[in-house]
């Protein structure tokens, strides 16, 4: 009987006798199998094949798959072959798998560099984070840059040396007709200056905007230049509408009286322009968002 006598054989004896293979089939009782065998015996019997020419060799490999799965040493030694078998499979198919992957990691590679684009999406958001980083550091240094520049009383060549709270006025005498003191109860963070200038705007174009930093929490001021005497006037005027805001006209003479009469130091340390401020909260923003992406990918 070749089937119970070589190692090579490739016969399934439990597909032979219509069981399940595999672990299912290690764990059938001797009971089931002889169960099937009658069974199959029964339908297979050369007798009750008579036109089948090969009904005789199938009943011969059914009673052999039957004598072989009996014999409790020769089942073990057939089940550990079947376990061979299933694992070089398994095997062979996850080297399938990984061979095609690569292949088409390769080809994908290929056609990328043919096109000029990036290999894959990792190599996207890779490449997406850099710019994202030079474009924040960029920032910040157009940021500083700005900061020293109006520390220094220079004309900052930055983006935003020309926004509100830049370096427009220094050196230049502003009208005190267009200079409006603005005051509100509570922090200085109470109101920002695009806040201010946004209330502002309604009376007429607003040049500038300088908010106080306060030691006190209990009172914020800033200083608010008007495009035209006009409008400075309109404000004051409609001061109700601004309600709490507190505002009156500048009586000193001379240009911007928290510009004039502080040092570049205290300047710095002591009033934010509206760019400044707004500018650092958005960089920072950024640096934190790009941080929480690098963490996700």
């Amino acid at each position: 009987m070749a089937a119970m006598g070589h190692e090579d054989d490739d016969v399934d004896h439990y597909e032979v006798l219509c069981l399940p293979s595999g672990e299912e089939g290690a764990a059938l009782t001797v009971e089931q199998i002889e169960k099937a065998y009658r069974t199959q015996s029964r339908l297979r019997h050369p007798d009750k094949r008579p036109d089948d020419p090969n009904a005789t060799a199938d009943f011969q490999l059914l009673s052999s798959s039957y004598k072989l799965l009996r014999d409790e040493s020769l089942r073990r030694q057939f089940d550990a072959r079947l376990r061979g078998r299933r694992e070089a499979a398994a095997r062979a198919a996850a080297a399938g798998v990984k061979r095609r992957k690569a292949v088409s990691d390769l080809e994908e590679r290929e056609r990328a560099a043919a096109s000029g684009q990036p290999a894959c999406p990792e190599e996207l958001a890779k490449r997406e984070m850099k710019q994202k980083a030079a474009d924040i550091e960029r920032e910040l240094n157009e940021f500083h840059t700005a900061k020293q520049a109006a520390a220094s009383g220079a004309t900052p060549t930055s983006a935003y040396g020309d926004k509100k709270g830049g370096s427009s006025q220094d050196g230049v005498k502003t009208d005190k007709g267009k200079i409006l003191k603005v005051s509100w109860d509570g922090s200085a963070d109470s109101y920002t200056a695009a806040k201010l200038e946004e209330l502002f705007q309604k009376f007429g174009k607003v040049e500038d905007i300088v908010i106080k930093t306060r030691k006190s929490r209990s009172k914020g001021s800033a200083i608010v230049v008007m495009g035209t005497k006009e409008a400075a006037v309109l404000a004051i005027q409609n001061h109700f509408s601004l309600f709490p805001l507190n505002v009156a006209p500048v009586q000193e003479s001379g240009g911007l009286p928290a510009r004039s009469t502080q040092t570049n130091e205290s300047r710095t340390s002591n009033i934010d322009g509206t760019g400044f401020r707004d500018l650092e909260a958005s960089v920072f923003r950024k640096l934190q968002e790009a941080q929480k992406r690098k963490q996700c990918g």
